[in-house]
């Protein structure tokens, strides 16, 4: 589990691709430190396993489903990367939790600057959309955010950034049309997923008492 305050802007410094598998090296820093085979590590918001450590060079694993649903398959060496550690017992939680299981990729539709703040737009596939509530979470590339504005007929929404959260994330460099990994709030997907469920009873039953 993590919780969407990332923790360091690091470096991809190895990519190897290999029979359906991409291996992804990462210069953690710091970050590595009580590191261990095995521990779980979100890359760009995705939840990756370690397999191999090197000093501070952390390796991981990324199989072809993770490869078509997030942007870690254009990873290249030199790439910046968000980075977050799984969470611990007793962790403060600043921003919401998050599992690393994301739901696809969004695309940065244009970028507004006003001063020190920043405002980016995103196109949002139709079926995550439904998900996408004002003043609700998303995560972005792993940070964890507030969404401050929804375009339903377009399928957009927008994000506020920060000159904190533009200096500590990916999301201070990235341009018009770059994919984004994006995990919806979990709790907003159960209850939204219930509701529907509920509805469509419903209306089952409505058809099945009216037919007779």
């Amino acid at each position: 589990m993590f919780t969407g305050i990332v923790q360091g802007l690091c470096e991809v410094v190895g990519v190897e691709s290999g029979d359906g598998i991409r291996r992804l090296t990462v210069e953690l820093g710091p970050l590595a430190e009580g590191l261990k085979l095995g521990g779980s590590v979100a890359n760009n918001g995705v939840c990756l396993t370690v397999s191999e450590i090197g000093g501070t060079r952390v390796s991981f694993d990324v199989i072809g489903e993770t490869l078509e649903r997030s942007n870690l398959s254009s990873m290249e060496v030199g790439d910046g990367i968000d980075i977050e550690r799984s969470l611990k017992f007793g962790d403060e939680i600043g921003g919401h939790i998050l599992s690393g299981h994301i739901a696809g990729t969004v695309k940065v539709y244009v970028i507004e600057t006003e001063g020190d703040n920043r405002t980016m737009w995103f196109d949002v596939p139709p079926d995550l959309m439904r998900f996408m509530l004002w003043k609700g979470f998303v995560a972005l590339d792993g940070a964890s955010l507030t969404i401050s504005r929804v375009d339903r007929e377009a399928d957009r929404i927008a994000v506020s950034l920060i000159p904190e959260t533009l200096e500590r994330t990916i999301l201070g460099s990235v341009e018009v049309g770059a994919e984004v990994n994006v995990e919806v709030d979990s709790q907003t997907q159960a209850i939204i997923h219930a509701v529907t469920d509920i509805l469509s009873d419903a209306e089952l039953r409505s058809q099945i008492l009216g037919s007779g």
